[in-house]
């Protein structure tokens, strides 16, 4: 079958992912520009990438469900440079990563294991590690590991966020009608026992799949399969707050199967990649500014 009515037949099977339609605006981002088809095995299934905060043009990443307990290093191309493997634990359903301050002031990259499409796991769990100094083709590093519970029972959860200036960590669920905000103070890491995620509010959106906000916590991205909405956070919101406004929809380069999203470090471009599907490479998308 052509690829192009391959995707479109994806497309139409996932019609129904927005709760609600919101208009596409071309006034704050370009359209998406391919920079490179990714064509190493071991990247097909990257569910999550962010920015480094010390590194130029580095990127982070992981893939789901199956894959190594390891961060990727890529360069803004998407070609792989080194690995960290994570210690002690597995990739039972990795689904997103982010690159933030901890409450040290120092800069991790959280990995989240939130994935759970039969919703029968009764624990989450977020991973730290400090983002390196230093840059090596392997690596090894133990994580700091929050052990998380979703009020009333366990969910899907694809979309990942870390925000210094509210001093918290969110997740997003994925099969809700309209998808729920959850909730973490960003400094329980390291406790015995599983710690309650705080439920916050509804978005109008579903099938949320990855999200990020940027470096100056002014701007977050949100994506499903078939869209991106976008958010101008003003000063002295939180994202709860922020996230209430209903959102502006983007341009949006049709992907296989994207889950990816992350701001650039100066925040004047955004990047998606999708994992292989249908027999098609991911292509890494950047998205200028214009502003």
């Amino acid at each position: 079958m052509n690829k192009k009515l391959t995707v479109l037949l994806f497309l139409i099977t996932f019609s129904a992912a927005s709760a609600q339609d919101f208009p596409i605006s071309t006034e704050y981002f370009e359209e998406g520009v391919p920079q490179n088809t990714i064509k190493n095995p071991i990247l097909e299934e990257i569910s999550g990438i962010a920015f480094s905060r010390i590194h130029p043009n580095l990127i982070y990443a992981q893939t789901d469900s199956g894959g190594e307990p390891a961060v990727y290093l890529l360069d803004s191309l998407g070609n792989e440079l080194g690995k960290i493997i994570l210690k002690g634990v597995k990739n039972r359903d990795w689904e997103d990563i982010a690159v933030a301050e901890g409450p040290d002031g120092k800069c991790y990259i959280y990995v989240a294991e939130i994935g759970d499409n039969a919703a029968v796991h009764p624990s989450i769990f977020i991973y730290k590690i400090p983002e390196p100094t230093t840059l090596s083709i392997l690596s090894e590093v133990k994580p700091e590991i929050l052990e998380l519970e979703y009020p009333g029972g366990a969910r899907d959860a694809e979309t990942l966020i870390v925000d210094a200036q509210d001093e918290k960590i969110y997740i997003l669920s994925k099969r809700d009608k309209k998808n729920n905000l959850y909730s973490v103070d960003w400094d329980k890491f390291g406790k015995d026992k599983a710690i309650e995620l705080n439920k916050e509010i509804e978005l109008p959106i579903t099938s949320s799949v990855g999200g990020d906000i940027s470096s100056q916590a002014d701007q977050i991205l949100i994506k499903n399969y078939l869209a991106i909405y976008y958010w101008k956070r003003a000063n002295g919101q939180s994202i709860v707050e922020a996230l209430e406004e209903n959102p502006i929809s983007l341009p949006y380069v049709p992907e296989p199967q994207g889950e990816s999203i992350a701001f650039s470090p100066s925040s004047k471009s955004f990047f998606t990649l999708s994992e292989k599907r249908f027999n098609i490479n991911p292509v890494l998308y950047r998205y200028s500014s214009k502003y």
